[in-house]
């Protein structure tokens, strides 16, 4: 067997481990609809997921052409808690790639989603014993949400890792950024909804997909 060349694998939730697009969008159409707004198509909502809860919700409205009440942000969350696990899933196979990938290496997930929000799921969807409970980072911790890549680097020093030996595994241009940024390897997953609207024209020569969890034993 190839040795692996990452001491550390740091991935994205929505999008790149899990498939919440569904849930999420029925909850924005949910918050739109009981504010006698239009609702919106799943894959527009699904475009407007990565920099955390309140921007999806400016732009669900923005989209609607309704302002948001006040109050949006906090409706949204408990919609989108009484719905959090409806449909949403592990992508296929990635389970599996975690339980190979973590005798290799540490894991690590960094997102914008709340941080209480990612637990839950993590622990529903039977994720979270793939990561120690200190290598899981919310978008409402002590670090700024990506793209800014403090919690990246943080991520990195804790796991005794350096850039290079870094991996991030994201779906979207938010993911790729904080990488870049970071200095550290990208690996963007081409299943994700994320990944429908990147803009291809930033891609360097570096970067390195995948079309399925399972492909990630392969980098």
């Amino acid at each position: 067997m190839t040795q692996c060349p990452f001491r550390l694998f740091v991935f994205d939730l929505d999008g790149t481990l899990i498939d919440s697009e569904r849930d999420i969008a029925d909850s924005a159409n949910q918050l739109l609809a009981s504010c006698g707004t239009q609702t919106l198509d799943e894959d527009s909502i699904a475009q407007m997921v990565g920099e955390g809860a309140g921007l999806l919700v400016q732009r669900a409205f923005a989209a609607a052409g309704a302002p948001a009440p006040p109050d949006a942000l906090a409706r949204f969350l408990a919609i989108y808690d009484s719905r959090l696990l409806e449909r949403t899933r592990p992508y296929d196979g990635m389970a599996e790639a975690l339980e190979t990938l973590g005798r290799r290496a540490a894991l690590a997930v960094l997102t914008n989603k709340p941080i209480a929000l990612t637990r839950r799921l993590l622990d529903a969807l039977d994720l979270a014993r793939h990561f120690s409970h200190d290598a899981v980072i919310g978008g409402d911790g002590p670090f700024p949400r990506k793209p800014d890549s403090t919690g990246l680097q943080h991520l990195i020093a804790q796991a005794g890792a350096t850039e290079a030996s870094t991996l991030l595994v994201g779906d979207s241009i938010i993911d790729w950024r904080t990488a870049k940024q970071a200095g550290t390897v990208v690996c963007l997953a081409r299943y994700g909804f994320g990944f429908r609207t990147f803009p291809l024209a930033e891609l360097g020569r570096d970067e390195r997909f995948i079309d399925a969890p399972g492909d990630l034993l392969r980098l």
